[in-house]
């Protein structure tokens, strides 16, 4: 059974910063594309950042310059940092990847995590 857990996220000020974190548990073979998307209330949900195994990063137009994701291929982790928070970040952020679960031979399947409310105050 493969997971993703979020950790991180809550309520920031306007200007400042936030993290979050993302880890991916069980039988895995191998991770290929890590991401973050969010969600704000009556809007669809749109892919943030990305970054591949090799580190190839791709970020929306909204964030570039202000968010930087990373990962920890031997800890199976991608984080978010956030900085320069605007009120328009307010969304529900969900971690996404795409996984060999072990002995599913190089079939990906795509994971997603609980999401983690981030609220930004003006």
């Amino acid at each position: 059974q493969v997971q993703l857990v979020e950790s991180g996220g809550g309520l920031g000020a306007a200007g400042g910063s936030l993290t979050l974190s993302c880890v991916a548990s069980g039988s895995i073979f191998s991770i290929n594309v890590m991401g973050w998307y969010r969600q704000a209330p009556g809007k669809q949900r749109e892919l943030v950042a990305r970054i591949t195994r090799d580190g190839i990063t791709t970020y929306v137009d909204s964030v570039k310059g202000r968010f930087t994701i990373s990962r920890d291929n031997a800890k199976k982790t991608v984080h978010l940092q956030m900085n320069s928070l605007k009120p328009e970040d307010t969304a529900v952020y969900s971690c996404n990847a795409e996984i060999t679960p072990t002995g599913r031979g190089n079939r990906l399947f795509t994971y997603w995590g609980q999401g983690t409310q981030v609220t930004v105050s003006s």
